[in-house]
């Protein structure tokens, strides 16, 4: 994907993302770290539903997009496909 590909709009949501305030030390853990704390705040997200859209149409590999973490994106991802 080319970061010239992606508009305004596609990120819009972003700015008001809980995320946004919180830093994204919780979202992008160390290799084997929970990811426990960066669910519990894209629970109470309402933009939880955007982001997790973005991810998936932006292949987004690493990190807490949604609520998910990468393998449970996969997962997501290989479902839909069947």
């Amino acid at each position: 994907m080319h970061l010239d590909t992606i508009t305004a709009a596609d990120i819009a949501w972003q700015q008001q993302a809980l995320c946004a305030q919180t830093g994204a030390d919780f979202f992008f853990p160390e290799p084997g770290s929970s990811v426990r704390e960066a669910k519990r705040i894209c629970g109470m997200c309402e933009m939880r539903s955007a982001c997790l859209e973005y991810a998936l149409n932006n292949d987004e590999r690493f990190g807490v997009w949604g609520g998910l973490s990468e393998k449970e994106r996969l997962g997501l991802r290989r479902t839909e496909q069947n």
